[in-house]
């Protein structure tokens, strides 16, 4: 459905995984109230009935995903551009390639650049035994420009206590990239899209309380701009109600401003300006190309981007460990 005469470009069904715009190509939302776990850090539940390995439905309180012990991501290739997770409840287990692994999570983000080729698993660890293990996390993929797309792996932490968070009247934002009123984000990965501020790209997770107003501030023309509506019962938008489960396409270069309905509104924003290149993408791998991606699923063949140096592929860490990221330089950041 489109509009006239608002900020408002466009409105879409939600779905799954988010529909994207250029230069950002995949989003996934994840909300799961997983139970209790057990000795292995998975589900102290029956797993009866469920397509172990491809564990997406729906209709379930909690999945597997592709855990088949626990739930999660065991390893898998990614080429050709970023992954940005934010892990806005639960705590998610990472390990790669490179020998770089980490537990992060309970607002914390991970900015992994694929470039020419990584591996990597995301689990999702039940660690507590005593009560349910809630697990709420976004992952998006952000596209590398062609110059970019063979650049060296690269992994990053966002921690919570750094991630920079405006507040106002029943307004809350967090700002992964961009900036808002002058609260600016950490630097992304060096060699992302996001790094060149003149490329405008910005994440953020807003949640407006009931009855409140937030305008978006307008940016540049002939930018991509996206605001996901999640969870909540209605928005106004420049006037127009709009329910949940919907994706709002904006005219950069206009304000939006939102009212929340009786309940609380969560929204997702994205924004960037288009990288305007061919994408092709197969799987994990993304490419300018069909020749880009057979090169990529030779090399991955030939090398594996340097093999799996974990005991398992879903690798875990410790229950007792708190959250962490082991550089590949060798160093360790220890957080409560």
């Amino acid at each position: 459905m489109s509009t006239q005469n608002t900020s408002i470009k466009m409105i879409r069904a939600l779905g799954f995984p988010w529909a994207t715009q250029d230069p950002f190509i995949f989003c996934a939302y994840h909300n799961d109230r997983y139970p209790k776990g057990n000795a292995q850090l998975g589900p102290d539940a029956s797993l009866g009935g469920r397509a172990i390995g491809q564990d997406f439905d729906p209709s379930n309180d909690w999945r597997m995903y592709h855990g088949k012990t626990v739930p999660g991501f065991p390893h898998h290739p990614h080429s050709g551009f970023e992954t940005v997770t934010i892990g806005k409840k639960g705590l998610i287990d990472h390990a790669d390639s490179l020998g770089a692994a980490g537990r992060f999570g309970n607002g914390d983000v991970q900015w992994m650049t694929a470039g020419k080729g990584v591996q990597h698993s995301e689990m999702f660890p039940l660690l507590r035994d005593d009560a349910e293990n809630p697990l709420e996390l976004f992952q998006i993929w952000l596209n590398l420009p062609k110059k970019s797309k063979r650049v060296e792996p690269h992994f990053k932490m966002l921690w919570a206590d750094k991630v920079p968070v405006y507040e106002a009247d029943g307004v809350k934002v967090d700002i992964i990239a961009g900036e808002l009123e002058g609260h600016k984000a950490p630097a992304p990965a060096p060699d992302s899209w996001a790094a060149d501020l003149a490329n405008e790209v910005a994440i953020w997770t807003i949640k407006l309380s009931a009855g409140k107003t937030f305008t978006l501030p307008a940016a540049s023309a002939g930018l991509n701009r996206s605001l996901y509506f999640y969870q909540g019962n209605s928005v106004s938008a420049d006037g127009q109600d709009i329910p949940a489960q919907k994706i709002i396409d904006l005219h950069s270069d206009q304000p939006t401003t939102l009212t929340a309905g009786t309940e609380d509104a969560y929204f997702l924003f994205l924004q960037g300006k288009p990288i305007n290149e061919p994408v092709v993408q197969h799987g994990p791998f993304v490419a300018n190309d069909r020749e880009g991606i057979i090169q990529i699923m030779q090399e991955y063949q030939a090398t594996e981007f340097g093999g799996w140096p974990w005991p398992r592929p879903d690798q875990v860490h410790e229950r007792s460990r708190g959250r962490f990221a082991r550089h590949v330089d060798g160093r360790v950041e220890e957080k409560a």
